[in-house]
């Protein structure tokens, strides 16, 4: 049996029970505190960093009688951090076990705060907890270390969802989960899942299986310069034709790229406007926001139409190197652009909604 003293996020609940794998009811777990340390913050991220100061005491909590399985999945949550184990002397002269970062290893920037990180993080930080111990036994601590950024956007998409504006008028009935597994994890996810739900009439449904695939929350903007009532498109090559075999796999768009962990989807269509064609909106137009195809997939899209002022000519070269990204940008007349959509032609479901939301709102932008 071992004791651990937790400085930082573990101090939160939630996140300690998906960690360990079990409810903290059963633990025992106290107050403590361990001198000639100091909790600060990471500059690179929502997590603290511990480090020796003589004039400082670090406040925690000491969890104690842990089993070499408790102390097994702490070790994996924590391996991908560069965290390592060293046996400190709490005040009390407790001895206990702490997660200490490799030296140098995260630039600080001032005293961390628990009570602002549970604000501000806790929701993502539990929902990424639970896909990286999901890996628990199956993965390394470096495969997760990989797969983390897109795991913490996956986390963030969950946080985004307890806000989302649809719903009314639906049953909002009992579902019961009963097997969901981690079929597949990389870039996306693919969750197997065996449920029950309730049906219309009360009763709950027979057990049935299925499938979701895993994606993040992205943002959709259509630039549109009112002035001289044209929009800007970008061209790129695209997984989905790809896997379908359509012979077209270069595709014309809209602006659009995943929203970041902390990111609203508001910021992440400014970001991506310039990213990816140079361009800033004086203003958005907040269009609706909806599941690319709720039966199968997360994928959910957050939809803006962006005014702008769009030059008489733009082929743009743009994108993100580090992400792979070469994209081509279009300047189109919105009748060229109603003339693709009425013909069928705009193979992009948010492009179409985005071009008849326009048709229909446009003169109201044009005056204004």
């Amino acid at each position: 049996m071992k004791n651990l003293f937790f400085y930082g996020t573990l101090r939160h609940r939630a996140l300690l029970e998906t960690v360990i794998g079990r409810a903290g009811d059963g633990l025992d777990v106290a107050r403590a505190v361990l001198p000639g340390h100091a909790v600060l913050a990471a500059r690179d991220g929502p997590f603290p960093v511990l480090i020796r100061d003589p004039a400082s005491r670090a406040e925690g909590i000491v969890v104690r009688g842990l089993t070499d399985q408790d102390i097994a999945r702490f070790d994996f949550y924590e391996a991908g951090f560069d965290y390592d184990l060293q046996r400190l002397t709490l005040e009390s002269g407790e001895v206990a076990e702490v997660y200490v970062p490799a030296p140098d290893a995260w630039a600080t920037d001032g005293p961390w705060d628990l009570d602002a990180w549970a604000r501000d993080w806790a929701g993502m930080s539990v929902a990424a907890a639970h896909e990286v111990m999901d890996g628990f036994g199956t993965l390394t601590p470096q495969e997760i270390s990989n797969r983390f950024a897109r795991i913490r956007t996956r986390a963030w998409s969950n946080v985004l969802a307890q806000n989302s504006r649809h719903g009314a008028g639906v049953l909002r009935g009992k579902v019961e989960i009963i097997d969901r597994k981690r079929a597949h994890t990389n870039f996306f996810g693919l969750d197997e899942i065996t449920l029950r739900h309730e049906t219309f009439d009360g009763a709950m449904s027979d057990p049935v299986q299925r499938a979701v695939f895993i994606s993040s929350d992205a943002t959709i903007v259509l630039p549109y310069d009112p002035v001289r009532d044209r929009v800007l498109l970008v061209e790129q090559i695209r997984l989905g034709p790809i896997g379908r075999g359509d012979p077209v796999v270069w595709q014309m768009e809209p602006v659009a790229g995943l929203i970041d962990p902390g990111e609203t989807p508001e910021a992440a269509a400014h970001r991506e406007a310039q990213e990816e064609a140079a361009l800033t909106f004086s203003s958005l137009e907040a269009v609706g926001e909806c599941y690319a195809s709720p039966g199968a997939a997360t994928d959910f899209f957050h939809l803006f139409v962006g005014l702008c002022d769009l030059p008489d000519t733009n082929h743009r070269i743009g994108g993100e190197a580090d992400e792979g990204e070469n994209i081509r940008s279009h300047i189109l007349s919105f009748d060229e652009l109603l003339t693709l959509a009425e013909d069928r032609r705009t193979a992009n479901a948010p492009l179409t909604l985005l071009t008849y939301w326009l048709a229909h709102h446009r003169a109201r932008l044009r005056v204004s």
